[in-house]
């Protein structure tokens, strides 16, 4: 399985994010499973990549060249593809993965999980999303998930298709067994 992780460019201010970055790479690379994420070496994102690398596993990076431009680029990695857009990022990302799980982050970290979630909602794909709640970082956007799903603006049914959880073990566990719920107006 190839997972496609999205997360922070940044470490953020608090060292447990990217601890808890670095046990679910282990995890991952444990499991047989290899990452696909957005290429950079920095923040969270270079944290993943390091721990499924020196787990053995596979590691494929997508970078825009105007990221890679300013030595963002991780080296080492299996394979890193230089595209010219965040666009033809997050499609050839979707394309490459099997399941898709948000560490924290910030505006691009939604930006890209919200986006596979839509697509699943939509039929586009059968993969499943989830968000990594460490330490309950993800908290107070679930309560939000439950307002839209409240307001009737996301069936329950598309509010419940997404995995939260706080364990590496249980997360990969719910990507493995995921279920896709019907698709929106089929």
């Amino acid at each position: 399985m190839k997972i496609a992780v999205f997360c922070g460019s940044s470490r953020g201010n608090d060292e447990r994010f990217a601890q808890a970055a670095g046990v679910f790479g282990q995890y991952m690379a444990s499991q047989g499973m290899d990452l696909v994420f957005g290429g950079g070496k920095v923040g969270l994102m270079g944290v993943v990549a390091d721990a499924v690398l020196a787990g053995g596993r596979e590691v494929y990076g997508v970078i825009p060249e105007s990221l890679r431009d300013r030595e963002l680029a991780h080296q080492g990695l299996t394979r890193l593809d230089v595209v010219s857009s965040m666009h033809e990022r997050k499609a050839l990302m979707a394309d490459m993965a099997d399941a898709f799980v948000a560490l924290p982050g910030g505006p691009g970290t939604m930006d890209e999980i919200f986006e596979a979630w839509t697509w699943g909602q939509l039929g586009y794909h059968s993969k499943p999303c989830a968000f990594y709640n460490v330490d309950g970082y993800y908290n107070e956007l679930l309560a939000f998930i439950r307002t839209m799903s409240g307001a009737g603006f996301l069936k329950p049914e598309y509010a419940e298709m997404v995995i939260v959880k706080d364990q590496p073990t249980e997360l990969v566990s719910a990507l493995e067994n995921y279920q896709p719920p019907s698709r929106k107006w089929s």
